[in-house]
């Protein structure tokens, strides 16, 4: 399966991470000794089910060490812009707009090979438009205690939103201007409530809707076929937006590197 790694361009004034690098691009900031993209090839290059590698807002001219085949593209500013740019160069380098790749953001660099080749397996178990991953609390937190992650609390789960889902290339390159708002609003539950409808809010504020029946009502707001999956890898979910964030990382591929 092909991937799009979406790196994030570069950071401003505003991001949070700017008193720790002064600019540049966020992907290649300093995580226990390689550039924070380099960790994410690095799990690629252990698995066997990748195919061709698309880095989407990085500079084209950086080092980095694949063993499959990558193509740097430059930032294109909002996500959505981002990812489909990285998915028309895959349909340009004669992918099938009905197939799939995975995305991955550049700013979880504890993922493993195992954890790709999960998500690989659950998109070629069935055959959605949008594979979106999250992860159990319990999961998180035991993994890592520390990262202070924001939760959505359903009937039957509390969950955080992944970094590592999928996508139809056919979707990626359509215009949906739910999804594009949906999209700026991904840190923010709430806001991604009202998008998809008051009665959705009301009933997640309320505990009464389940994993499920969330799912059910965004994909019939979107017109989308869309899939949840319960991603069991905590590293899935542990980005890095803010310093303490990045100081947890170094600790922990620290020693992993070890």
């Amino acid at each position: 399966m092909d991937v799009i790694i979406l790196a994030g361009g570069k950071i401003d004034a505003q991001d949070p991470l700017y008193p720790v690098m002064g600019g540049g691009y966020k992907s290649l900031l300093e995580v226990a000794g390689k550039p924070m993209v380099q960790w994410i090839l690095d799990a690629l290059n252990q698995s066997n089910k990748i195919d061709e590698v698309i880095i989407v807002g990085l500079k084209q001219d950086v080092s980095l060490a694949s063993s499959h085949p990558v193509e740097i593209l430059p930032d294109e500013g909002e996500i959505i812009d981002n990812l489909r740019a990285g998915a028309e160069a895959l349909i340009e380098l004669g992918r099938a707009p009905a197939s799939h790749a995975l995305l991955i953001s550049a700013d979880i660099p504890a993922i493993t090979s195992e954890t790709v080749d999960w998500m690989v397996d659950q998109v070629n178990l069935s055959d959605h438009d949008i594979y979106y991953s999250v992860i159990e609390r319990s999961a998180m937190e035991k993994r890592f205690p520390e990262s202070r992650r924001t939760y959505v609390h359903f009937k039957d789960i509390e969950v955080c939103g992944g970094d590592l889902n999928a996508v139809r290339l056919g979707e990626a390159v359509s215009e949906h201007d739910l999804v594009r708002k949906l999209t700026a609003a991904r840190k923010n539950a709430m806001k991604q409530a009202f998008l998809i409808g008051i009665g959705t809010l009301v009933l997640l504020l309320t505990g009464q809707l389940t994993l499920k029946q969330a799912e059910g009502r965004i994909c019939k707001r979107l017109k989308l076929d869309g899939h949840v999956v319960v991603n069991p890898y905590a590293e899935a979910g542990m980005d890095i937006d803010k310093p303490f964030q990045l100081e947890i990382l170094r600790n922990d591929l620290m020693k992993k590197d070890d």
